[in-house]
């Protein structure tokens, strides 16, 4: 859609220039697209202003972050690729080229995109904010050495390289070994009746005691009664001597040359090598995890943790908070009489490299200080940071570089923020703005939007019925636009009624149902002024008592069944450690036995998938009402699959049914055609050009890569044979090729199919294709994919759902379509609990934690409790004020 279709102010400015020559234009202070057609984008034109914050707005699928990112931003880093040498060009991962006529006025660009990716364990605070590097430099130049030893170098401080490593747990600080204990539960037994249990069964076992029957050792006596030097030898032994055994209770003797395994040796080589997960699973039983023994958990060589500063090693400091390592090391910044360095000293801490490097890091970390992170240790492991703390990370690293004349492109930087820690945000992004610098923001917090000084809205809605720019002009503008979804959640008194995403044509179930009031466990009475009415009573509590991981240090924690949670809290109070870690890993392990043995009696997609720290130890004390649960279920942002061979269809499982389809008409039938010929995995149906993935890739060298359709099936992903097979006037490449708004009516006959299209329309995917990788889902797509795959299961019970965040990365209009189906999971008798900072979903709950009061080791503790009227009436509570104002805005009366 042209910029004339809208509201331009900029409308009467030529256009005319030609690409390189646009000095008028660079001149105006605009960035000027023209003819983007990136993804669903249909041929947009739109002007942005430069210095100043934008902001682009629309519901989830739009096509917002293909006109930021895959537009502008890749189109500017397309330009820098062009200014480096050829040869360079090919060690640099390089992006691809945007869709686009013309883009004139783009400064060079820096993206903070969102990283859905699953972290590294070795990933720590340190190596995001890279303030490691610094402090590794400090021990290694300045640091205090034990007499006689040589100075290291600054890799000898780091557990992630080869020099710095501890030989034991290869840096992780974490160590899996294998004692006697546990690969001899029962010691009364012998090695006959199985004492060694982590042995393999059957003829291998045999074949085992065999070899030993022949190598002298007894294996009738109990376990317990063997001399030590022969039970360390029979568990620990890397020898493997062969023998040649003859078995004893064959009728034809047939001898045969047996090798011997250890106990831990048989233990290691199936984890190392084993193909299957049940077998992978069977010995990781008799595995204990812990910090390593040899370095204390640091990761570190023990040269490495000789050397202090500050009378302190770098593990010490590594496991500090930054507000007390800055205290730590502000005395030597402050120095003015340094001494010259020299490597003859065995302490460097008062030379002037000491100085230098020590007032570097104190400034950086008086970055993270100001964004409130001075709680997070260097060490801290980023899988077990929020999503919120991330971006605050990243953003800090780029505040800290100084540039000038940028455009910086964020993706949704207030994601996973609570509103608390957003304010600071905004105060950032003005910063970034007064060095110099543009910003442009993909963003669905509609507080950030308001702040904005310009704004782009796209849609109206997503996939095939967006990509088209409704509105570009100051934020004000919006409130004339009547097609924008965004506009009545942006203006403070607009209605919020009507948006549509372009999902089911009623929108799906709303929720609601009938909710009958109840007191709740502190006593409180249903306030009548909460905004969806009376509150459900809980029907039944599952409560922890003596809670301690991470920040979480001897807490209580009562979860009211049958109902909607909501815990609530500053990034960093412990939240995500209470739900996805805490309650997720206690409830899976009453349902599946042991949490990491992949359980019984229920599929893997049921377990919570928990990153939590192995070296971060979970104590809980008396847990009472795990009878009333009879699934756990935990949905979350993670990619459905990380190829493009995962899709929509195949992920929901509603493709088996489509392929059993054309695998029963009378064409297929004739030629002996099963369902799997019409799979796009396996050989036989599928194009063996491009292996059924409809592209190829181009290598180009010294640009970069591009891929296209495949020249052979046209990107149909099948060879023609395959594609003779029709199902009602189409083939299944055509089905793959359609909406799930135009599938659901096309299957409407196959009942499989229909079921799983008809929820993912309920949850807004109706814009979604069939065949769409899963590389190309957002997190909030993907999250929604896996509602919609649950909500079409028969139910089985009463089953506890589990949520972090669920909210991130969708648009208001999305928020209510998500919180409808949850609605609906709660009124079927189920229980909810969402780990969340939206506060317009919080007044939706029945019940709120709140923890606080604040992050890191000042959080920790339910501040407050009760229905969302009683938390938000709590003086303690920094979510209290925020809450208040959602329950009293006008969309809530």
């Amino acid at each position: 859609m042209r910029t004339e279709e809208y509201a331009d102010p900029l409308a009467d400015l030529d256009w005319s220039l030609e690409a390189g020559t646009g000095a008028h234009h660079s001149a105006d202070g605009f960035v000027r697209v023209r003819g983007a057609r990136e993804n669903n984008l249909r041929n947009v034109d739109v002007a942005v202003p430069r210095d100043a914050i934008v902001a682009f707005t629309g519901v989830s699928g739009s096509g917002k972050s293909s006109l930021a990112f895959g537009t502008i931003y890749a189109e500017a880093q397309r330009r820098y690729f062009e200014s480096v040498a050829p040869y360079a060009r090919r060690l640099i991962q390089q992006g691809h080229n945007p869709k686009v006529e013309t883009i004139t006025g783009l400064p060079p660009a820096v993206a903070l995109q969102q990283r859905r990716g699953t972290p590294s364990s070795r990933s720590t605070v340190g190596t995001v904010t890279t303030l490691s590097n610094s402090l590794r430099m400090l021990f290694s130049r300045a640091g205090s050495y034990p007499a006689g030893a040589s100075p290291l170098d600054s890799d000898a401080f780091s557990p992630n390289t080869a020099a710095g490593a501890c030989p034991e747990c290869h840096g992780l600080g974490v160590a899996h070994t294998v004692t006697e204990a546990t690969l001899v539960p029962d010691p009364s037994l012998s090695i006959r009746e199985g004492a060694i249990a982590a042995w393999p069964t059957a003829w291998q076992g045999k074949n085992l005691r065999d070899i030993l029957t022949h190598l002298g050792y007894d294996v009738d006596t109990p376990w317990r009664e063997l001399p030590k030097k022969d039970r360390d030898w029979i568990l620990f032994t890397d020898e493997q001597p062969v023998v040649e055994i003859t078995p004893q209770r064959d009728r034809v003797a047939k001898p045969y040359k047996g090798k011997f395994w250890s106990a831990k040796s048989h233990v290691l080589h199936t984890l190392a090598d084993s193909k299957s997960n049940t077998m992978r699973e069977r010995v990781l039983r008799f595995m204990e995890t812990g910090p390593c023994r040899r370095c204390s958990g640091s990761g570190l060589t023990p040269e490495a943790l000789a050397v202090t500063f500050a009378g302190r090693t770098i593990a010490e400091l590594n496991a500090v908070p930054m507000a007390e390592l800055a205290d730590i090391i502000r005395p030597t910044t402050e120095l003015n009489d340094a001494s010259t360095a020299s490597r003859k000293l065995s302490s460097g801490e008062g030379n002037e490299v000491a100085v230098a490097i020590t007032r570097d890091l104190l400034q950086r970390i008086t970055v993270l200080l100001d964004l409130g992170l001075g709680y997070l240790a260097l060490g801290r492991s980023t899988p077990t940071l929020s999503p919120g703390e991330m971006q605050r990370l990243r953003i800090a690293t780029q505040l800290r570089s100084g540039l000038f004349g940028v455009v910086y492109v964020l993706d949704e930087p207030s994601a996973g923020l609570h509103p608390a820690d957003a304010e600071p945000l905004l105060a950032v992004l003005e910063q970034l703005k007064s060095s110099g610098n543009s910003v442009f923001v993909v963003e669905h917090n509609m507080d950030i939007v308001r702040h904005a000084d310009w704004l782009v809205d796209v849609g109206p809605r997503a996939g095939e019925g967006g990509g088209e720019v409704l509105y570009s002009g100051p934020v004000a503008g919006l409130a004339a636009v009547e097609a924008s979804v965004t506009r009545p959640f942006l203006m403070p008194d607009g209605s919020r009624g009507g948006a549509d995403t372009g999902g089911a044509d009623d929108g799906g179930d709303t929720g609601g149902g009938d909710r009958t009031g109840g007191r709740g466990a502190d006593g409180t009475e249903p306030d009548s002024s909460d905004r969806t009415g009376r509150r459900r009573e809980p029907g039944a509590w599952l409560e922890l008592k003596d809670i301690s991981r991470h920040n979480l240090r001897g807490l209580d924690a009562a979860f009211p069944l049958q109902v909607l949670t909501a815990v609530t809290g500053v990034s960093g109070s412990g939240k995500s450690t209470l739900v996805s870690h805490v309650l997720a890993e206690v409830v899976g392990s009453e349902l599946h036995g042991d949490a990491g043995s992949g359980g019984t009696g229920e599929s893997t997609e049921d377990q919570p998938v928990v990153d939590g720290d192995p070296g971060a130890p979970l104590s809980v004390g008396t847990v009472t009402g795990l009878h009333h649960v009879d699934r756990l279920v935990t949905v979350d942002q993670k990619p459905i699959g990380r190829t493009p061979r995962s899709n929509l269809a195949t992920y929901t499982g509603l493709f088996d049914a489509v392929r059993k389809e054309f695998a029963a008409t009378d064409e297929a039938r004739a030629r002996r055609y099963g369902a799997g010929r019409f799979s796009f995995n396996v050989a036989g149906g599928r194009c063996e050009a491009c292996q059924g993935e409809g592209f190829v890739a181009v290598e180009l060298l010294f640009l970069p890569g591009s891929y296209g359709p495949c020249p052979e099936c046209d990107g149909s992903r099948y060879n023609p044979e395959t594609l003779e097979i029709a199902y009602r006037g189409k083939t299944v490449a055509d089905v793959l090729g359609m909406t799930v708004d135009a599938a659901a009516e096309f299957l409407r006959d196959v009942p499989a199919a229909a079921r799983s299209l008809q929820t993912l329309r309920e949850v807004g995917l109706g814009y979604l294709r069939l065949g769409q990788p899963a590389t190309e889902l957002s997190g909030g797509e993907a999250q929604r994919i896996k509602l919609a795959t649950e909500l079409q299961r028969a139910r089985r019970g009463h089953t506890l759902y589990l949520l972090d965040e669920p909210t991130t990365g969708l648009h208001p209009a999305d928020v209510r379509l998500l919180m409808g189906q949850l609605q609906r999971l709660v009124d079927a008798g189920n229980t909810v609990v969402v780990v969340e900072h939206e506060m317009d979903v919080v007044a939706e709950a029945d019940w709120v934690i709140d923890l606080g009061p604040a992050g890191g080791d000042a959080g920790g503790e339910i501040v407050a409790s009760g229905t969302p009227a009683a938390v938000a009436g709590s003086p303690d509570s920094r979510t209290a004020p925020y809450l208040a104002s959602a329950l009293n805005s006008p969309s809530a009366r």
